[in-house]
């Protein structure tokens, strides 16, 4: 009997946050068990509920580069709220989303070839190819940048299973 008491706690653990999964907690069930449930598929980290931190998508592609959004001058797209700092920019983001939107739905481009996902800075960025591309933070985004070819090729490979539904 001894011996099936550990054994008992254990499943009610596990059942427990297979319970808390169900009820909608997943985003605390995966921070302890990360391979637990896919990636979401737009980074919303740092401004919850609001891509690249409410940065505007298309100013990266300008001279300018990145410029904060109006939270007046929004749409939503892949189930998060898209910020502009110009209505122009917001019709030619809704024209092409796919060009202007960061890969790896901004999550860092480092931790996606690695396997995993971490928030994307939205001041750590670079544009490869016509594509956007940002990292958690400078330090990481110097590391990235020692084989940019490289670890896109990983990151590509490794965004699909990320974002898998398991």
């Amino acid at each position: 009997m001894m011996r099936r008491i550990p054994a008992l706690a254990l499943s009610a653990a596990v059942l427990a946050l297979l319970a808390i999964g169900a009820s909608g907690q997943v985003s605390r069930f995966t921070q302890l068990l990360p391979w637990a449930a896919p990636a979401p598929l737009v980074d919303t980290e740092l401004l919850p509920g609001v891509a690249i931190a409410g940065y505007d998508a298309v100013t990266y592609f300008s001279a300018g580069g990145p410029q904060p959004g109006n939270e007046a001058i929004s749409l939503k797209h892949n189930g998060v709220v898209w910020r502009f700092a110009s209505a122009a920019n917001r019709e030619a983001f809704r024209a092409n989303p796919a060009r202007f939107a960061p890969q790896y739905g901004g999550h860092c481009a480092w931790a996606t070839a690695g396997g995993y996902t971490a928030k994307g800075d939205p001041l750590a960025w670079k544009i490869v190819d016509g594509r956007l591309f940002l990292n958690y933070d400078l330090e990481i985004k110097a590391r990235w940048e020692t084989d940019i070819p490289g670890f896109i090729v990983k990151g590509d490979a490794n965004w699909p299973k990320l974002t898998a539904k398991k």
